[in-house]
């Protein structure tokens, strides 16, 4: 069975993906091009296990047009053949202009979604445009409970969805932390890094939530407990806080640092490469993700990974799946919640905290690469087997007009 399976750009996860998917099936891997302004990835030299082929190996593909990134993209799948393609959502340029050639030429398409009804307010009327591309679609692969649940409100049959789309190396992290833990003390001198941490890894925009994260974590500093917390905490004073990661905020964000007077704990060592992430996770004591918006949050993915406890926002996608009897959850938009989440992680003993990140690696098992190859093969044998969908005029010209809906 060919698949052909569309990223706009590969980046680890990606990769890791679909050398386990090249063992269910034979695939391509089709990234459309090779630099964005989002993500710092190094380039991707092997593919081990699947073929590869990039449409653009520079230049913005946000400035180019319709029509350069359609030949593209129906040049590629052309050529490869598949028996099914997996397409990444139902509004970028690329992925609108592979459900097209499906559609001509009978080729069934998969989506492969990370949409949620809480990502952001809904539209009616934009709602109606995304039910009509989502009966192009002949199955679905996503990331988890909330994916499927948005996916029938928009009319996909139930039995026509499959999960593992979010996942990553697990491996990696694991080992990667583990080589990590068994030289601590000289790996910490190397990176600088504190004895004690809370750890957050994003991208510095607005959805991700950090000015809120940073103030909620001067609110757990200025915290008192009762009793054996309170001892607890203050045995070793509070931790400090790591924020791993770059992007527009980041002025913004070393302002309110500054004005918090907090230049002493809260470390910004910019963005890092996947084969530095590790070093990280193993040496923090808990990882905390905020945003205030969140499709799923893989960051999550890699610190349970890691074994670390979690602290998570309620609002990510991945809460259903990975945050369970290994963490605590929070609403975003309540800062002091934050800041009591942050001190009641610090305020447990170690034991309590070793038992939460044996919790998350536990639940880590469950999302590995390997889930994807299974979950694609499955969303592609069911795609193959349904019948054809007729692509009618209405549906071209829904088509044509959907790059400017978003999620």
């Amino acid at each position: 069975m060919r698949v052909a399976v569309i990223f706009h750009r590969f980046g680890p996860y990606h990769c890791a993906r679909l050398e386990a998917a090249a063992r269910h099936c034979d695939v391509t891997g089709i990234e459309v091009a090779a630099e964005t302004q989002d993500y710092a990835w190094s380039p991707v030299k092997d593919t081990p296990g699947y073929s590869g082929l990039t449409l653009f190996p520079s230049g913005d593909t946000r400035t180019m047009s319709d029509k350069q990134i359609s030949t593209r993209v129906e040049n590629a799948l052309q050529s490869c053949s598949p028996d099914a393609v997996a397409i990444p959502g139902w509004s970028d340029k690329g992925a609108l202009a592979a459900l097209r050639w499906c559609m001509e030429t009978g080729t069934p398409p998969i989506l492969m979604s990370e949409s949620t009804a809480l990502d952001e307010p809904r539209v009616r009327w934009r709602e109606w445009i995304k039910e009509r591309i989502i009966r192009l679609y002949s199955t679905a692969l996503v990331g988890g409970q909330r994916h499927i649940d948005y996916l029938i409100e928009l009319g996909m049959p139930r039995d026509q969805i499959f999960t593992g789309y979010d996942v990553v190396d697990n491996e990696h992290f694991r080992q990667k932390a583990a080589e990590v833990r068994n030289q601590r003390s000289e790996v910490r001198r190397k990176y600088g890094l504190p004895e004690n941490y809370f750890l957050a890894s994003a991208r510095f925009i607005k959805k991700k939530n950090l000015p809120t994260l940073i103030r909620a974590y001067a609110g757990y500093r200025q915290m008192k407990g009762d009793g054996d917390i309170g001892h607890r905490t203050t045995d070793n004073g509070p931790w400090d806080l790591v924020l791993v990661g770059d992007g527009p905020l980041k002025t913004d964000l070393c302002r309110l640092v500054s004005d918090l007077r907090l230049h002493a704990h809260v470390h910004l060592p910019g963005f890092k490469q996947y084969d530095e992430l590790p070093v990280y996770y193993a040496l923090a004591k808990a990882f905390v993700h905020g945003s205030a918006s969140e499709q799923w949050g893989l960051v999550v993915n890699e610190a349970s990974a890691s074994g670390l406890p979690v602290i998570v926002s309620n609002r990510c996608g991945c809460v259903p799946e990975l945050v369970q009897d290994n963490g605590f959850t929070f609403d975003p938009m309540n800062q002091h919640e934050l800041a009591s989440r942050l001190f009641e992680m610090a305020s447990l003993s170690d034991d309590e905290r070793e038992s939460l990140g044996h919790a998350s690696r536990r639940i880590a098992t469950n999302l590995g690469p390997n889930r994807f190859g299974e979950g694609l093969k499955r969303a592609a044998t069911m795609a193959i087997d349904l019948p054809r969908r007729k692509f009618r005029a209405f549906d071209r010209a829904i088509l044509s007009g959907a790059t400017r809906f978003r999620r």
